[in-house]
């Protein structure tokens, strides 16, 4: 008999082996991904860029040469700016702080309100009016203005700051109610009951336990409310007739003049400074607005 540990067993040969993968160093790809990132951000950020630029130079040279070298350096433009339209441009600077600060106000009390209901409260038709909430959010301003205006008109509201502060302390930006929804359900419901133990009721579990860790959903709140009162111009240029009550926005539009020359110089120097607001306020609190949105959206 042949022994089977002398057996061999024969080898199948496809062929050579292949090549090594050329791969790239990791200090290459770094560098790499980098300067392609920094290069979008270049072009994402070259209007910004050329704004400001342009808030430097003569009103003659801002689209004559496009580019953002300055050939001649016109501080003056900030100064004609500032004072350019009936009131100073500090006026209109504090019109919109009023507005923007109701509006935060209005938002973080009546949005964590309704959340706090909607999330820890059991009641009739609850899922029907969440769902009738959150189907608000698909519906254009344009679509409810013209109501909106002839309710504000009988009240006597237009040319005040009221139909724009007013109606955030009803709750009515869905999207800042479905954030604070999402976070107080990720909460463990074992602070509510521990607070009801000790003779605790809803309002006072909201205020000592809820709210206060709340804070990343509130912050976020803050800071899109700020950044999207700041810039609005359709309800503004609505409600605000009268020249004295102007915000930003609307005063910015009243540069551009079809009877008279624009300064476009005196609007961009106008414009940085109307923009400078929104870059703190996002420098600020930018920790807390991605912490917002990272613990909503995985709640």
């Amino acid at each position: 008999m042949t022994d089977l540990t002398e057996r061999t067993v024969p080898v199948v040969t496809t062929g050579d082996p292949p090549p090594p993968r050329f791969r790239v160093p990791a200090p290459v790809r770094s560098i790499a991904r980098h300067a392609a990132l920094s290069l979008l951000a270049l072009v994402m950020l070259y209007p910004v860029i050329w704004m400001v630029v342009s808030s430097l130079r003569p009103d003659a040279e801002i689209f004559r040469s496009p580019g953002i070298v300055l050939d001649s350096l016109r501080v003056a433009n900030y100064g004609t700016g500032w004072n350019a339209l009936t009131s100073p441009f500090g006026h209109y600077l504090v019109n919109s702080a009023i507005v923007v600060l109701g509006c935060i106000i209005g938002n973080l009390v009546s949005c964590s309100m309704a959340a706090y209901a909607f999330a820890r409260l059991e009641f009739t038709g609850r899922r029907l009016f969440f769902a009738l909430m959150l189907g608000t959010i698909m519906l254009p301003i344009h679509v409810i203005i013209v109501p909106q205006y002839i309710m504000f008109s009988q009240l006597g509201w237009v040319n005040t700051f009221l139909p724009l502060i007013v109606p955030k302390l009803l709750a009515t930006d869905a999207f800042f109610v479905f954030l604070m929804v999402q976070f107080i359900r990720g909460l463990p419901r074992d602070l509510d009951e521990a607070a009801r133990i000790d003779g605790a009721g809803h309002p006072r579990i909201f205020l000592r336990v809820i709210l206060p860790l709340m804070l990343p959903a509130l912050a976020t709140t803050t800071i899109f409310t700020f950044i999207w009162t700041w810039n609005d111009f359709f309800s503004q240029l609505i409600y605000l007739t009268d020249p004295e009550m102007y915000t930003v926005p609307v005063a910015l539009r009243s540069f551009v003049d079809s009877t008279v020359a624009t300064s476009w110089g005196a609007m961009f120097a106008m414009s940085v400074v109307s923009l400078l607001p929104i870059f703190l306020a996002f420098l600020v609190g930018q920790r807390y607005l991605i912490k917002g949105i990272a613990t909503t959206g995985i709640k």
